[in-house]
């Protein structure tokens, strides 16, 4: 079952910390809030995500591309410039990070996703 994030909002009311990062990439425990609401879906057999993105969503997508590098012990041959995995990721996720607009509000964000929706999903 797809499990729907909505990560684009502005993040207002925390103004102070979303000047440069969209809310759902704020830190707690050293991961984003995102990362924490993922593992807990996850955690119950959850793991096919889409994140309509707004707001920031750039952040978010950088984070994703470059999370298998960072969460990874890594071996790096200077000479060749080949870098492996040595660990992997534990992660199972698949996740569609779609851009849905800065402006749009939920029912918009859902709308611009209807193509990627099953018939029963999580929001």
């Amino acid at each position: 079952m797809k499990t729907i994030i909505l990560a684009g909002g502005y993040g207002t009311r925390l103004s102070e910390e979303t000047e440069t990062l969209p809310k759902p990439m704020i830190e707690l425990g050293g991961h984003p809030l995102l990362w924490h609401i993922m593992h807990l879906y996850s955690a119950h057999g959850f793991d096919d995500f889409i994140l309509a993105l707004g707001y920031k969503g750039d952040v978010i997508k950088r984070y994703f591309l470059q999370y298998p590098q960072v969460a990874s012990d890594l071996r790096i041959d200077m000479k060749s410039g080949v870098v492996t995995n040595q660990t992997g990721v534990v992660e199972k996720w698949k996740i569609d990070l779609i851009d849905t607009g800065h402006d749009t509000m939920t029912g918009g964000r859902l709308t611009k996703l209807r193509n990627n929706l099953t018939k029963t999903f999580f929001l």
